[in-house]
């Protein structure tokens, strides 16, 4: 409704006898200037055309739909992801569980880990080391495409961390 009175108020700017000879995709300035007044007039004029008043919307609304689904599939494949019997390091029962998805050959992957090694050693963490092609079925189903790939129980951060970044997580 709002676009169709937007419509119309340009409609009433632009009409009039010259209308059929003006060709609003090619403007002159003078013209262009002509038309930004006459708009800006008519907004002027009926305001509710472009309602200020309503608030934009939440990020987390935005993105409800997609953030449920990634919990519903963290979820489902948990114990794929942070079982203590799988490959990786740090204490079977600590309080933070990561699992870093890596490929061969990449440096930002061995960095990744390394940065982990070192946070275990401060804080209380259990991380699983996945292989992306060994796993690909996983990978895929938690539609991770991007190496490293660092999964926690609630979220899933693609691409490598700064070992800083990662330890304000952990204190969190």
């Amino acid at each position: 409704m709002t676009r169709l009175a937007f419509a119309a108020c340009v409609t009433a700017c632009l009409g009039g006898p010259s209308s059929a000879e003006t060709d609003v995709l090619h403007l002159t300035p003078t013209e262009r200037a002509i038309l930004g007044q006459e708009i800006r007039a008519v907004l002027l004029t009926v305001p509710e055309l472009l309602p200020m008043d309503r608030p934009a919307p939440d990020a987390a609304d935005l993105y409800a739909e997609a953030i449920e689904d990634d919990l519903a599939r963290l979820k489902t494949h948990a114990s794929a992801l942070f079982s203590p019997n799988l490959p990786g390091f740090g204490p079977a029962g600590a309080t933070h569980t990561i699992a870093l998805f890596t490929r061969d050959n990449c440096p930002d992957c061995t960095r990744a880990e390394t940065d982990l090694r070192a946070l275990a050693k401060r804080h209380d963490l259990r991380v699983t080391l996945l292989d992306m092609e060994e796993n690909s079925a996983l990978a895929d189903a938690l539609q991770l495409d991007i190496a490293p790939s660092y999964v926690f129980p609630d979220q899933m951060l693609r691409g490598h961390i700064p070992a800083i970044v990662l330890e304000r997580y952990l204190e969190d």
